[in-house]
């Protein structure tokens, strides 16, 4: 059996296998073209079109990548950013070779990274070439000489270390300098749209009291000890919860929070409850609380219309958000 190359051998041999593909005897250009691309069942018509929106099923964020010439800023909207190492941080983007922005950049050139909140869909069309009309123009930052997106969610400066073949694109590989994130949620790109995550579990607790207090005077009171759990990510869900005293905490993938008396546990989960629970539920404390069935709650929803009408301007609202 052959011993293995030594990483510096190996990451040598990479690095110009990247940078010079034909060091393997055979241009990647030789590759087949998107005509000759296999498609799967019911992809009919342009492989080109086809292979691009079987991309598009990969959910991203949506970045704008930002440099200076001179004293004249440079962006373009770009999903295609990837984390690449922590030690040292690396992180990489992908730049079309027809782009402006392909040719700006180099080795020793830094460069922005704007990851956009969830309501800039508007900058990341501007950077696209999209501008709507009566759009504000963006507002730029300078760090370490390098233009940054102000409003946007976090923020990279990176400095370019090497750049590599990437058929019709380059890819630029960045040594970061410079990071920093506040709060919000991210603008996401999928399927040829933007997207937003939606965050805030509110369904039941946005009803009018005269239509929520008759649906939470037909639940039962429960009593949980310290620890005890409320809930189980998973686990069927057909009840809507109402803590009286004490505390809850929530765990979620991704996030955590704290519930106190007044607010409502469920609500999400109680209308699907095929679904299962969504998040881990513990008590704080010894808690209090009341608890109604999903067989009560459309009882009750059929008594009143109104509360069900109620529900429904809520549920399109949410809907709103996202479209």
């Amino acid at each position: 059996m052959e011993g293995s190359a030594a990483p510096d051998e190996f990451q040598i041999a990479l690095d110009s296998a990247i940078s010079a593909p034909e060091a393997f005897g055979a241009s990647f250009d030789a590759a087949p073209a998107s005509e000759e691309l296999e498609l799967g069942l019911g992809l009919e018509g342009d492989p080109g079109i086809a292979f691009r929106r079987t991309l598009g099923m990969f959910a991203t964020g949506v970045t704008v990548i930002t440099t200076r010439t001179r004293e004249q800023v440079h962006g373009m909207t770009a999903n295609a950013f990837m984390s690449v190492s922590l030690r040292p941080p690396l992180v990489l983007v992908s730049v079309d070779r027809r782009a402006r922005m392909s040719n700006l950049l180099h080795e020793g050139t830094r460069f922005g990274v704007n990851v956009l909140e969830a309501k800039q869909a508007t900058l990341s069309d501007h950077f696209a070439g999209r501008a709507v009309e009566g759009s504000t123009e963006p507002l730029f930052e300078l760090v370490h000489d390098t233009p940054l997106v102000e409003g946007a969610l976090a923020h990279l400066v990176a400095r370019v270390v090497r750049s590599y073949w990437g058929g019709d694109h380059s890819l630029f590989l960045g040594q970061v300098e410079f990071a920093r994130y506040g709060e919000g949620e991210p603008l996401l790109f999928h399927g040829g749209r933007y997207e937003r995550l939606i965050r805030d579990p509110r369904v039941f607790s946005l009803l009018p009291a005269e239509l929520l207090d008759p649906i939470l005077a037909l639940g039962e009171e429960r009593e949980y000890a310290d620890g005890e759990a409320l809930m189980r990510i998973g686990e069927p869900s057909g009840e809507l919860l109402l803590i009286l005293e004490g505390t809850v905490s929530v765990e979620r993938p991704g996030r955590s929070l704290t519930l106190s008396p007044g607010e409502l546990v469920g609500e999400i989960e109680v209308l699907d409850p095929g679904g299962g629970r969504i998040a881990d539920i513990h008590a704080q404390g010894s808690v209090r609380c009341v608890a109604v069935s999903r067989d009560a709650l459309l009882a009750a929803l059929e008594a009143d219309p109104r509360a069900a009408v109620a529900l429904i301007e809520v549920l399109a609202a949410r809907f709103r958000e996202t479209a």
